[in-house]
């Protein structure tokens, strides 16, 4: 019996992508060298399409963190060096796992600021430099929170400097930190809007699902459901890790 091919067209339907893609895999060298026919045309086996499929899953948005480590995972496998592309997957797994960590300690970092208790040892008041020396992030992010809606700072009635006081180093402190986990501002806007009208309940929910009746202002990212997104991501990487078990299952040799 002779050996299957596969074109181009037969890559992209299984895989429900565009055609391009394929001849992107081809040149970028996610897939070993494809022979032609004596029509010269591409011939593409199992091992094409299985590296195809590899790719796909790796490298379509979103990731975590730096792109090479997938793009390396891919030209490994490409190559036959399949043990490390296991590696490569483990490694994304652990990163993936570890980004998670940091987004559910930035929300019980929320839930305790939100129960009402002390997230600073009651600083005197400071002026705008001096609060972005004392929570060591740059003056232009303070103003930038300022001006995206997610405090209000108030003025020193002598000179009209803003003054930062404990209330408004404990909200900044929690901003700073969702910022740094991978939420997004508007998420983190849409939480303290919620907070500031009175409901502390649902927090962690409000900064992953936007209200259905206002679905329509909301440019819905990934940052805005970054916990979802994070535990979507890390079933990805279980697939990703599956996929390279499957092909050294089926190319043992490879």
């Amino acid at each position: 019996m002779g050996t299957t091919f596969f074109r181009t067209s037969d890559l992209a339907k299984e895989l429900g992508v565009h055609v391009n893609t394929i001849r992107l895999y081809e040149a970028s060298g996610f897939l070993a060298p494809i022979p032609r026919g004596t029509n010269g045309y591409r011939q593409y086996s199992v091992l094409h399409l299985e590296q195809a499929r590899l790719a796909w899953l790796a490298l379509r948005w979103p990731y975590v963190g730096d792109k090479h480590q997938l793009v390396m995972l891919v030209k490994n496998a490409a190559n036959g060096d399949l043990g490390m592309a296991m590696e490569f997957a483990y490694q994304y797994l652990a990163q993936v796992r570890v980004e998670r960590t940091y987004a559910e300690s930035a929300l019980e970092f929320l839930e305790r600021w939100a129960a009402g208790r002390t997230m600073d040892a009651s600083p005197h008041p400071m002026h705008i430099r001096q609060a972005a020396l004392h929570l060591n992030v740059s003056v232009d992010m303070l103003r930038n929170w300022e001006r995206n809606g997610l405090l209000t700072v108030p003025r020193d009635p002598t000179n009209h400097y803003r003054l930062y006081g404990g209330a408004e180093f404990g909200r900044l402190r929690v901003i700073r930190m969702l910022v740094k986990c991978g939420f997004s501002l508007m998420a983190i806007l849409r939480m303290l809007q919620q907070f500031d009208s009175g409901n502390t309940k649902s927090l962690r929910e409000s900064l992953s699902i936007p209200p259905e009746e206002n679905a329509d202002k909301f440019i819905v990212a990934t940052a805005d459901h970054w916990l979802a997104s994070l535990l979507e991501l890390e079933q990805r990487a279980q697939e990703i890790i599956e996929q390279i078990g499957r092909m050294i299952e089926i190319f043992p040799a490879g």
